[in-house]
Parts: C-alpha cells; sequence; structure tokens
C-alpha cells in the first residue's frame, strides 16, 4: 500500500498534469507543491509510484505521467467533494427553475452540465412508468398539418406534425380534442397507444379517418415517452481535447452516437459511497470508451436514470464529480416539485 507522503506526490502529479498536459518533474512538485520533503525524497517517491504503476515516463524525459491505474488510486482517496461556488449553485437554480417542461429542464440541464465541467454532458431521459395524461392539445397548421402535442402529468411533453385526411377545420379540431380528452385524460401514458384504437369509432364518420391518424400519432408518442434515450451536450468540448486521445478520437465521437451503448455504460456503473460513479479508462468495456473516463450519478424518483460527464482520462476529477453532484440534486429537486 503507497504510504500517505507517497499519495500526496501522487496528487499533485495528477493536479499538474491535468492542469498542463506536460509530464511532471520531481523540480516541478518541490517548486509548486508544499510537500515538506527534499528533492531527492520525491525522486524516491516518484520512483516507488513507477514501480507501482500508477505512473509512467512517456518518453525519456524526467516527467511522469498518471496512469489509469493512478487516476484510479487518485479518485479513490477523495475523502469529500468540494461544493460548487455560490456563484455557480445561483446559475444552476436560474437556468433550471426557469424551465417550463421536462423536455426543457433536461435539455437545459445537459448544456448547462457540458459549459461547467468543459466535458462531454450525457443525461438518461427518466422512465415516467406511472405517469398519466394531463392533456392534449390539436393546433392547426394549414394545408392540412395538424400538430399534436401529449402532455404527462410528469410534466414531459411529447409532438409531432402530422397531415389529417380530408377537409378538417378549427371547430373539427376542439370537437376532436374534446373526445380525446373524454377518451383518455387522466389515464395510463403505457395504456394511451391501445385505447387510442378505440377512438375512431366515437365521432361521425366524417371524422373517423382524421381521428384514426391522430390516434396513432398519439399511440407512437406514448410509445416515445418510454424509450430509453440520452440527450447530450458539448461535443465539441471533447474535440478540443483530441490530443489527450493516443489514437483517434473519431471512435469516441462514433460511440456518443450508439445509444445503445452510453445506456449500457450508465447501466454497469457503481456509485461509491458519494453517491458518485467514476469510470476510468479500460474500466468502460465498450469499444472506443475505453478512451475516455466518465464521472456519473443518479437523479430523479429513486435515482433510477442518470447524468453525467464523459471526457479524457486526464480529466479534473474532484470538479466534475462536485458539478455532476450538484446539477443532480437541483435536477431531482425540480423534478419532485
Amino acid at each position: 500500500m503507497t504510504e500517505p507522503r507517497r499519495l500526496e506526490v501522487l496528487r499533485a502529479i495528477v493536479e499538474d498534469y491535468v492542469q498542463s498536459r506536460e509530464p511532471v518533474g520531481s523540480r516541478a512538485l518541490l517548486d509548486r507543491h508544499n510537500l515538506g520533503v527534499s528533492a531527492a525524497t520525491i525522486r524516491n517517491d516518484m520512483a516507488s509510484l513507477e514501480e507501482e504503476g500508477l505512473i509512467v515516463a512517456p518518453h525519456t524525459s524526467s516527467g511522469r505521467i498518471p496512469t489509469e491505474k493512478g487516476y484510479r488510486h487518485f479518485v479513490d482517496q477523495i475523502g469529500d467533494i468540494k461544493p460548487l461556488s455560490a456563484a455557480e449553485r445561483r446559475a444552476i437554480a436560474a437556468l433550471l427553475e426557469g424551465s417550463h417542461d421536462v423536455n426543457d429542464v433536461l435539455e437545459n440541464t445537459v448544456r448547462l452540465l457540458a459549459s461547467i465541467t468543459r466535458q462531454v454532458a450525457l443525461i438518461q431521459v427518466p422512465h415516467f412508468s406511472n405517469a398519466t395524461v394531463r392533456h392534449i392539445e390539436l393546433v392547426g397548421l394549414g394545408a392540412g398539418q395538424t400538430l399534436v402535442v401529449l402532455i404527462a402529468s410528469s410534466g414531459k411533453v411529447e409532438q409531432r406534425v402530422i397531415l389529417l385526411p380530408g377537409a378538417v377545420g378549427e371547430e373539427d379540431l376542439r370537437r376532436l380534442r374534446q373526445v380525446l380528452l373524454l377518451a383518455l385524460d387522466a389515464k395510463p401514458i403505457a395504456e394511451v397507444a391501445r385505447l387510442a384504437l378505440g377512438i375512431p369509432d366515437l365521432v361521425e364518420p366524417r371524422l373517423a379517418p382524421a381521428v384514426r391518424a391522430i390516434s396513432e400519432a398519439l399511440g407512437a408518442l406514448a410509445r416515445n415517452s418510454a424509450v430509453d434515450r440520452i440527450l447530450t451536450a458539448g461535443t465539441a468540448n471533447l474535440a478540443r481535447a483530441n490530443m489527450d486521445f493516443p489514437l483517434s478520437i473519431t471512435p469516441v465521437l462514433e460511440a456518443l452516437e450508439e445509444q445503445v451503448v452510453l445506456l449500457r455504460l450508465f447501466s454497469e456503473l457503481e456509485q461509491d459511497a458519494h453517491g458518485i460513479a467514476v469510470g476510468i479508462g479500460a474500466e468502460n468495456q465498450y469499444g472506443a470508451l475505453t478512451e475516455a473516463s466518465v464521472v456519473a450519478t443518479g437523479y430523479g424518483p429513486g435515482e433510477q436514470a442518470m447524468i453525467g460527464v464523459l471526457g479524457p482520462t486526464r480529466m479534473n476529477y474532484p470538479a466534475s464529480m462536485a458539478a455532476v453532484r450538484a446539477v443532480a440534486r437541483y435536477l431531482s429537486r425540480i423534478l419532485a416539485g
């Protein structure tokens, strides 16, 4: 087991390398950190850390950089997660509390987290298995097009533009909305697709084709609301870190497009005593993501959905952990309200 002083040297190497992206030497550690020992002692400690596989020399220079094992050891030694500044907390509250529905909240959250951490932010859209129909709206757009809106009791909004057969006026749309609400109001979202099949029988034959098209759209919207998916933001942040990926950043960017990969990644992360999960490098077993790191936590009812950031292994882990946890807490509070 690495002794406490060597852990301090490891911490200093990680912090300096994350900041500068340059290999760290003993002289730099002596100048930048109050380690209370001589340069010779630091060199001995660095040699021991290298023997343990926690740091490595990238080339013939005297500097060292952390290995994935070193980052893991560093993360495991984080005792307390430093809270965000008052200004950062106010910014989070102002942005998220100004959102009006779940879709807005989630989209604002993922953009905010990407901005705070300068990483790629990921958020799993939660299941609302107990949600019911709160409202249905039909908005005529002209030229036979109609916007169909399904609002769940959870606040989630799904919408789709469809083309209605036949001549359907504004009064017809109001009538159809009344029929739809009578049949579906307060019904479970999971039952909408099945219940919508019988709605065409409730209107006059002239409107049956139109209500059939609307019913099919509502069924599709209801099914879509139950599909697991990931929202992302900040891909440009990852592109700016392309030098941190030894081969190519392209496979990582492609992996971010694969919803199934991201959902599996989230499902296999294990949270620590802080409620934070950190996957470093090869701990993420999905293709190109073995070259990246992920920091995530649960949010919402039962904390079953996940939110987090993805970036290079040369990540500011304490700052990312603090941001992810703080944003998740605000998000959970808003969704509970």
